[in-house]
């Protein structure tokens, strides 16, 4: 393997970084705004085309708020939500620290919208631990779909059996294997080795 990609959300984070708890679970109590309600005008409605870059995220849900939270602002929502969901697995990222200084190229590859893509990498700081993320807000196509998969592929420069990858979700594993990629599916208090066996005992 020369390339391993990663995901972001389920895998590298879990939620709010005091408990773990999902990262909307104190919305209501503490911005005045109800969960399903942002579910249903908000990301059921336009979240398939921000996280593939088609709509800017604070316009959209600036839109949304002046009809269903008039009293907040979307950059206050969005401060929240992204801190609220940044919980790190510090122990997978030392095990990944020591697979980069063996030599092997360190990619995120995530459903991110543009904005929390920069967040990741300069406030929470994951620009240090990887060489580069690849996000579906920048490719025009998230996963699972085949258009995602080929162009992170052509992004990491290398065949599509050098690139391993770990993902909570199986339709994303499936249709990582589809494409050529050696794939494992994360599951909660995993190890590296545990879930890739090439990379058990790096070189």
């Amino acid at each position: 393997m020369k390339v391993l990609m990663v995901d972001v959300d389920g895998v590298l984070i879990h939620g709010r970084p005091a408990d773990g708890l999902p990262h909307f679970t104190y919305l209501e109590r503490d911005l005045g705004l109800r969960v399903d309600l942002l579910q249903q005008e908000f990301f059921q409605t336009h979240w398939r085309d921000i996280i593939v870059g088609r709509e800017a995220l604070e316009p959209r849900l600036a839109g949304v708020l002046a009809k269903i939270a008039p009293h907040l602002s979307a950059e206050t929502l969005i401060d929240y939500w992204f801190e609220n969901d940044s919980r790190l697995d510090r122990n997978l990222l030392e095990e990944l620290a020591a697979l980069r200084q063996s030599g092997i190229t360190l990619l995120l590859a995530t459903n991110q919208e543009h904005r929390r893509a920069r967040y990741l990498m300069e406030q929470i700081g994951l620009s240090a631990h990887f060489d580069d993320i690849i996000y579906s807000a920048a490719l025009g196509h998230n996963k699972p779909s085949p258009d995602f998969f080929r162009l992170a592929t052509e992004r990491a420069g290398v065949l599509p059996g050098d690139i391993a990858f770990i993902d909570d979700m199986a339709e994303n594993i499936e249709a990582a294997r589809q494409f050529g990629w050696n794939a494992a599916q994360w599951t909660a208090g995993t190890t590296l080795g545990g879930a890739l066996p090439v990379f058990a005992r790096p070189a």
